[in-house]
């Protein structure tokens, strides 16, 4: 039986919950006073309780979250990797690079592993991306930060404070979802935020984004300073999604099924 003064913080996670549709461990952390492992173990028994769901970082509202990082990697695989192709081919040599942990960047790492350019700097913030890049010969800087053992990544306030120190040519940024209007969404704020950091410390910068983000709504919009150079697809989106990207100032960037970039026609459907 929870003590009052634990029983009375969780009944007030459930409502912010609720209210915001997510929150992060470090918001609720200092906003209760309490340890973050504290907060992490108020939310698990929550969500053994059916009254949240645990993701990345923080909670959502149940319903609301995406799959696990394994399932989303398994959910078209073929479209990832093709975005990861075609996101390696514009790595030139002499670059800084930005990846975001996630299923579509680890496609990314992948390719860059595999065909390593010539003096590269690759910022990391997936552990077992920047563990990948630096066996395969690139310099590699793993971006510290709190380790979240469900992503195997840093996150948090220092993963975006030590970016400004970075001159980035190009950064790559994960996300959770497309809604049809173009708004580009997370399930957390805080991981909103920091995308929109990595994106605004970078030359040019991308979402990258399979299809089976299409139609997807989180609660939290990425929204940088400025808009990122475009968004990389494996497949060109409804014309209404299309729309809305370019109303935000947002270019499809389409690959083929080798990773190249498709020849863009209007779409009418």
């Amino acid at each position: 039986m929870p003590r009052p003064i634990a029983a009375r913080r969780l009944h007030e996670i459930v409502e912010s919950v609720e209210a915001a549709k997510s929150v992060s461990v470090e918001e609720l952390a200092e906003r209760f006073g309490v340890s973050r492992e504290t907060i992490r173990r108020d939310l698990k028994a929550l969500a053994a309780q059916g009254r949240l769901d645990v993701v990345h970082g923080g909670a959502l509202k149940r319903g609301v979250g995406e799959p696990p990082y394994a399932e989303r990697a398994k959910e078209n695989a073929a479209g990832k990797a093709a975005v990861g192709r075609l996101a390696a081919a514009m790595v030139e040599p002499g670059m800084v690079v930005l990846l975001d942990s996630g299923a579509t960047t680890h496609e990314i790492a992948s390719r860059l592993a595999k065909t390593p350019p010539k003096d590269v700097t690759v910022l990391a913030t997936a552990l077992a991306d920047a563990l990948m890049l630096a066996r395969a010969g690139l310099k590699v800087v793993a971006l510290g930060g709190e380790v979240d053992a469900d992503d195997e990544a840093t996150t948090g306030p220092d993963v975006t404070a030590t970016l400004p120190r970075y001159r980035v040519d190009l950064a790559f940024v994960g996300i959770g979802g497309l809604t049809w209007d173009g708004d580009v969404t997370v399930f957390l704020r805080g991981a909103a935020e920091t995308r929109a950091v990595m994106l605004d410390c970078a030359a040019r910068g991308y979402f990258v984004a399979d299809r089976s983000k299409f139609g997807r709504a989180g609660p939290a919009r990425i929204a940088p300073r400025r808009p990122p150079a475009g968004v990389l697809v494996d497949v060109a989106p409804p014309a209404r999604l299309e729309a809305g990207l370019a109303a935000r100032g947002l270019a499809c960037l389409v690959a083929d099924g080798l990773g190249a970039l498709a020849d863009r026609r209007p779409r009418t459907d």
